[in-house]
């Protein structure tokens, strides 16, 4: 197959969606790659080294494009770039799909492209080399804790000098996910005393594994609080009023805090109303990781820190991104893995196939939205 990557275009978008690496063992199976130039720039990712690794450079997307069987790309693309991709191509990339124009599935659709979400990854053991959304974000909660710390300005650790003694930062994670279970073992290790909270029971054990203290209404709604994919449910207001009054009570004596929780195609929760934010201490901070989605706090704003009262309230909206050339490392060998699923014993696209992870993946194929998720 050719298989064509295609440098990502959106604003503050530093990573690429193949790597010397993986390009390397995608020529060693068999396929052609073609890298549009400096796709991988931003990572740290030459030109030159891609093609040492057996790829050719296009001079631009159009060229690099032409006759792709499938393209990879880190974010789904915009209907200018769909105009670019051959008829009946297939297009790999976190699509976004519950935030997906609907103006990009008609263009998909009327050039028969076939698109593949990787936030659609199932959360099973044999796709978990294949789980974008779980090596984006491991990434993205330890970036959280390095932003927060850099905002905060103090010291992590307790530090005992002759001159006098630093107490450790208090460190809250809310939600504890992929994200939130990298930033507590982060913040663990710069030294910083750390609690966190999550709806889900199992997250109680992982969070003691991990050196921090638990802390949650541990009510009998509380212990049926996970889907059956490993997500947490939306909670009842009746839980989410006891849960914000204990949270109100922890969150004033904290000098980070880090809300990490999302539901897939609904608003993010809001867990820090703003007279929460108020009764925190100057210089405190809030790092917002589902600012894209409303916003764990709703006084927070993408890619802005807002100072409330002298409590610093910061939203990122592409932390993984701020690690470019380990988060393109790890979303190029998500889709190295996923690509045999899709690939006939003779080596060419095989979109015909009832495997449960390509069927969960799969949006759009011969000019028709399939996906019962994202169907209007």
């Amino acid at each position: 197959m050719k298989i064509s990557v295609l440098r990502e275009k959106r604003a503050g978008e530093t990573r690429v969606a193949a790597t010397p690496e993986t390009v390397k063992k995608l020529v060693a199976a068999g396929h052609t790659v073609t890298i549009e130039s400096d796709a991988g720039k931003t990572a740290g990712f030459l030109d030159s080294a891609y093609e040492e690794a057996g790829a050719s450079i296009a001079k631009d997307a159009a060229s690099a494009a032409a006759g792709a069987d499938i393209v990879f790309k880190v974010r789904g693309p915009e209907k200018d770039e769909v105009a670019i991709l051959p008829d009946g191509s297939t297009v790999i990339a976190q699509m976004e799909p519950f935030a997906l124009d609907p103006a990009v599935v008609s263009a998909l659709n009327a050039k028969k492209i076939a698109s593949l979400s990787m936030e659609f990854t199932p959360r099973i053991t044999r796709a978990q080399s294949m789980d974008a959304l779980s090596s984006q974000s491991n990434l993205a909660g330890y970036r959280a804790v390095i932003e927060g710390a850099q905002i905060y300005g103090r010291a992590m650790p307790m530090m005992m000098t002759a001159a006098g003694t630093i107490a450790p930062a208090k460190v809250f994670i809310m939600g504890v996910g992929v994200a939130g279970l990298q930033a507590i073992a982060t913040a663990r290790r710069l030294g910083a005393v750390v609690t966190a909270t999550d709806v889900r029971p199992a997250a109680k054990e992982q969070v003691a594994s991990l050196g921090a203290k638990f802390i949650a209404v541990e009510d009998d709604e509380f212990k049926a609080a996970e889907t059956a994919g490993g997500y947490a449910k939306e909670m009842s207001k009746e839980y989410q009023a006891k849960q914000a009054e204990l949270t109100a009570s922890h969150i004033t004596k904290q000098d980070i805090v880090i809300t990490t929780a999302l539901i897939p195609g609904r608003p993010a929760p809001v867990l820090v109303s703003e007279d929460m934010v108020k009764a925190m201490k100057p210089g405190s901070v809030i790092v917002d990781m589902a600012v894209t989605q409303g916003g764990n706090c709703p006084l927070s704003k993408a890619d802005e820190i807002v100072d409330v009262g002298g409590v610093k309230v910061a939203g990122f909206s592409n932390l993984p991104a701020r690690l470019p050339a380990d988060s393109s490392s790890l979303y190029a060998k998500n889709l190295l893995a996923f690509l045999p699923l899709v690939t006939a014993e003779n080596g060419s696209l095989n979109l015909d196939t009832d495997d449960e992870v390509v069927v969960a993946m799969l949006l759009t194929k011969g000019g028709e939205t399939v996906n019962e998720r994202i169907k209007s």
